[in-house]
């Protein structure tokens, strides 16, 4: 909180309240920010759209970002205490309370259309039939799912026009906080802590007292760690908290209880981590949003507002999805 405001900042604002056409981040930045002058908050916009967008400057839509950063809206952020689990187990028991029936580990691999309904077939032989399909499965997997042939151009566009970010994330627990005294501050409110190390983003539990340490590393960056195991990760994210904070390494890992590091690329169900608007996304929204017949898309990808890339956005398209298959 005591970071000082970069002094371009009022620049910046007023140039993103004028612009009037789209552009990607790296052309408004070269347009409108080049000087040496700016180099501090050039950095900065760059490591924000790579670190909490997990988005591509050269290709990330600064109308878009825009709308994000200066949206009058929330500002607060908060976790579910339980995890994310738990509101899975709580639209788990929504469903099954109004008679849905789940059918676990059936990856799709081809929806067709069949007497006025659909035909959906699995990997592993089984089929199902029914009145509608709604497709909310992460934007990569789409090209890998055979659909009817008038629908396949479609989710190629949609596939090559939004954005679709990465992100290798990090948990750390350890026997005590010890970044709480580890240097001459008094860390015990730290929330968000932002460097330039190779793991840059770390946040902490608060205001519950875990030991835990969340780290991030998001966008291009994590291509150059494709092929690196769980075990290597965690050294990265153990070195880089070391540098941050003026420790050994071997120090962090004797305090170390437990560890997890999960590259999201390299999860077959997900193949990454969210989307981003690009210059092409919303046309390729539409395009998909036009799609007639019983096959619907619908998921985060899906969302034309402010929030794209949130669970936020995934749940406000389920929704707008449902609304539409009940005609309501």
């Amino acid at each position: 909180q005591d970071e000082p405001t970069d002094i371009h900042a009022e620049r910046l604002h007023q140039v993103l309240a004028e612009l009037q056409s789209d552009m990607t981040v790296t052309e408004f930045l070269q347009q409108h920010f080049a000087a040496p002058e700016y180099d501090r908050l050039r950095r900065s916009i760059v490591r924000m759209v790579e670190g909490y967008d997990a988005a591509d400057p050269a290709r990330a839509s600064m109308l878009a970002l825009r709308d994000e950063w200066m949206s009058s809206g929330r500002v607060s952020q908060a976790r579910i205490a339980e995890g994310y689990g738990a509101m899975i187990g709580f639209l788990v028991a929504e469903c099954r309370k109004h008679g849905a029936v789940l059918h676990l580990a059936a990856a799709v691999s081809a929806i067709e259309e069949s007497d006025g309904g659909v035909l959906v077939g699995c990997a592993d032989g089984r089929s199902f039939a029914g009145d509608a399909a709604i497709l909310a499965v992460p934007l990569p997997l789409l090209q890998g799912i055979a659909l009817p042939p008038a629908l396949r151009p479609k989710t190629a566009m949609a596939v090559a026009g939004i954005g679709f970010g990465n992100v290798i994330k990090l948990l750390l627990r350890f026997r005590r906080p010890w970044w709480i005294d580890a240097g001459a501050r008094d860390l015990s409110d730290l929330l968000f802590l932002i460097s330039d190390k190779t793991v840059p983003v770390w946040w902490t539990q608060r205001p519950a007292d875990h030991p835990v340490l969340t780290g991030w590393l998001a966008g291009p960056r994590t291509g150059g760690f494709a092929r690196l195991d769980e075990r290597a990760l965690i050294a990265h994210g153990l070195v880089s908290l070391a540098d941050i904070f003026a420790l050994a390494p071997a120090q962090l890992q004797q305090d170390l209880v437990a560890a997890r590091a999960i590259n999201w690329a390299n999860d077959p169900f997900a193949r990454g981590a969210y989307s981003y608007a690009t210059l092409d996304t919303r046309s390729a929204q539409a395009a998909l949003a036009a799609v007639g017949g019983p096959i619907l898309f619908s998921g985060e990808a899906l969302y034309r507002g402010r929030d794209i890339g949130t669970v936020e956005a995934a749940l406000t398209s389920g929704l707008e999805t449902a609304r539409m298959l009940l005609g309501g």
